[in-house]
């Protein structure tokens, strides 16, 4: 059995089959993205980087692209587990849920909460049934937002002191505008007045084509100051991190950001904190 302290997981990935034809977010603004990102274009990027497995999350407001999710988590061994989606403003959220979570695979909830208008969205009425299903059946809440929600995400997580809350992409700061003192703000008030986590996530893309490592430091510091090393965890985005960096250049500067932690911290961020917050399984031992 993989020695579990030393598994790498990348918390974070997308597959999509673009003939699905639930994708709307992929337009021609994101031509680069419009094929086909399946397992065997994923496998060699993970074994060059050495990571052993991936949390897989959702790119489509469908169950129907769940249930195609889990089913690669079925034939996909390094797929460890899938972050879904449910309508949860529908009266039969909570019976949704709970049918995809007969599912092992399935590890979490995500409402795309950035496309959503309404910045208040997260707090109607209608979501807590599903909500409440949700803190029940043990599974976590994906949150993907912009700093303009995170004072809304406070109020929600204040009401569900329960819910098994993670930031997607660090609420996806300001980064290529220089922007940083209102996100600083908000990211900080849910580190410390929530018990929510956050994935070291999606700052590529925010930052720009022309990011640097350089102009990352400010936003992980503050990340590391107000999550620890406990409550953050490596994730890529990948493929749509690749509209401005490849995967080896991420995980390299993704390293040389963590490089000042002890050991067994940096372990903590590249595998042991997406393990213990998605509750994933262990490897089994391959049969004789």
């Amino acid at each position: 059995m993989m020695n579990k302290e030393h598994e790498r997981i990348d918390a974070h990935v997308h597959l999509w089959r673009i003939d699905r034809g639930d994708y709307d977010w992929i337009t021609d603004e994101v031509a680069p993205l419009q094929r086909d990102f399946l397992p065997p274009d994923l496998a060699p990027l993970l074994d060059r980087a050495g990571i052993d497995r991936v949390v897989l999350v959702q790119a489509a407001p469908t169950v129907a692209e769940t249930r195609f999710l889990l089913g690669i988590a079925e034939d996909t061994p390094w797929v460890a587990g899938v972050v879904g989606w449910v309508d949860l403003e529908q009266s039969a959220a909570a019976d949704e849920i709970a049918a995809l979570a007969a599912d092992p695979h399935l590890r979490a909830i995500r409402p795309m909460i950035q496309d959503i208008p309404a910045l208040d969205w997260m707090l109607r009425s209608e979501l807590q049934p599903g909500l409440r299903t949700v803190e029940s059946l043990g599974l976590a809440f994906d949150c993907l937002v912009y700093p303009e929600h995170l004072p809304y995400l406070l109020r929600l997580l204040d009401r569900h002191p329960d819910l098994r809350a993670v930031i997607d992409h660090a609420a996806k700061p300001p980064i290529a505008a220089g922007e940083f003192d209102t996100w600083a703000w908000g990211i900080g008030e849910i580190a410390r007045e929530t018990g929510a986590w956050c994935k070291l996530s999606g700052l590529v893309t925010e930052a720009g084509a022309a990011w640097s490592v350089e102009q990352l430091v400010p936003y992980v510091n503050h990340l590391l100051e107000c999550f620890g090393p406990e409550r953050l965890m490596f994730g890529s985005d990948w493929p749509v991190m690749t509209l401005c960096a490849d995967y080896p250049r991420w995980i390299g500067a993704a390293k040389e950001l963590l490089a000042d932690l002890l050991p067994e911290e940096q372990r903590s961020v590249f595998g042991a904190n997406a393990r213990a917050f998605y509750r994933l399984p262990e490897v089994a031992e391959p049969s004789a």
